[in-house]
């Protein structure tokens, strides 16, 4: 670790008004628990011009009721969300994928906005300076090569976010205030597959809050693979959700993370089928169509994805038995 880069801090009231620091401040960063944020900046991975600090903005950590739904603001604490009687009361899963992240002491600190924006991570580019520029950096930051697959035009870093597939297979939408006014949109959408630039908020755009649709008959879990049983990121991660009537599946939705450069959905349409080993093996054929597990990790990638289809299965079946009337 090396000292701080020189920067502004900047400590706007309200969102409207981070979004224009953030717009008028080029390269200026958002700033909220900073676990992942001012970690990269020791090891020299950037030199924002200035950090926006988000943490006086009002709401930004609240929990309210909306409609039928919640309504969660990007800043509360990982911690407080694992811990809310409400959370855990009506989506467990997500509760259970907060408490997963890391350890205590940084689940105190780290937000549910930080968690979704977290940057992208590899064995290449998560290394002290004097180490990358030895390896002549990479294509994410100041090199022209990936080193994962070499001779290729884009970065393969990948994402680890835990709480994203979850927040995905329920149907959650993130709220962005920006310079042009407030946004909705599925949280899916704040993803793009590409290591280096892999999320799509704008400049000035602020993730403000994830707004939580009710989940009448749907049964939702989270699956972590990792090292540790504390503090790693996934090696991968799946979320589900499975509806069921009577012996058939009513609908099956699964979220993949730790795999690719971006959370992403598994497409299988398995609604109306028998959940037997057909259709097990249409949804295991549907994850390994859509995972990209490469060499990001200390973990090999033949070990992660045979190791991310079993848990996918696993999870399945257990959730069709929970889903049971």
């Amino acid at each position: 670790m090396t000292l701080m880069p020189p920067f502004r801090c900047l400590r706007p009231a309200t969102a409207a008004e981070a979004a224009r620091l953030l717009a008028d401040h080029p390269g200026a960063v958002p700033l909220a628990g900073g676990t992942d944020l001012l970690v990269n900046l020791r090891r020299g991975l950037g030199t924002p011009p200035a950090l926006v600090d988000l943490g006086a903005i009002a709401g930004f950590a609240a929990i309210a009721e909306e409609g039928e739904g919640l309504r969660l603001g990007a800043g509360l604490t990982l911690a407080d969300l694992a811990e809310n009687p409400a959370i855990r009361a009506r989506h467990p899963a997500l509760a259970n994928a907060a408490l997963a992240v890391a350890g205590p002491t940084h689940r105190a600190s780290a937000t549910l906005g930080g968690n979704l924006c977290q940057d992208t991570r590899c064995v290449f580019y998560n290394q002290s300076e004097w180490w990358r520029e030895g390896n002549n950096w990479c294509l994410k930051y100041r090199g022209s090569n990936c080193h994962v697959v070499p001779k290729n035009d884009r970065c393969y870093a990948t994402y680890h976010g835990d709480v994203a597939p979850v927040l995905m297979v329920l149907g959650a939408e993130a709220e962005i205030v920006g310079p042009q006014g407030m946004r909705r949109q599925p949280v899916a959408g704040l993803f793009r597959e590409s290591g280096a630039d892999h999320l799509t908020l704008a400049p000035g755009d602020v993730l403000t809050a994830i707004l939580l649709p009710p989940q009448a008959g749907w049964v939702a879990g989270y699956a972590k693979l990792r090292v540790r049983e504390s503090v790693d990121f996934p090696l991968a991660g799946i979320a589900c959700a499975v509806q069921r009537d009577g012996d058939r599946l009513a609908g099956l939705r699964m979220a993949i993370t730790g795999t690719n450069s971006a959370p992403l959905a598994v497409v299988a349409d398995l609604a109306g089928a028998d959940w037997d080993d057909a259709a097990a093996q249409v949804l295991v054929a549907a994850i390994r169509k859509t995972a990209n597990v490469l060499k990001t990790t200390s973990v090999g990638p033949k070990y992660r994805r045979r190791v991310l289809l079993a848990a996918a299965r696993r999870l399945a079946d257990d959730l069709w038995r929970q889903a049971a009337p």
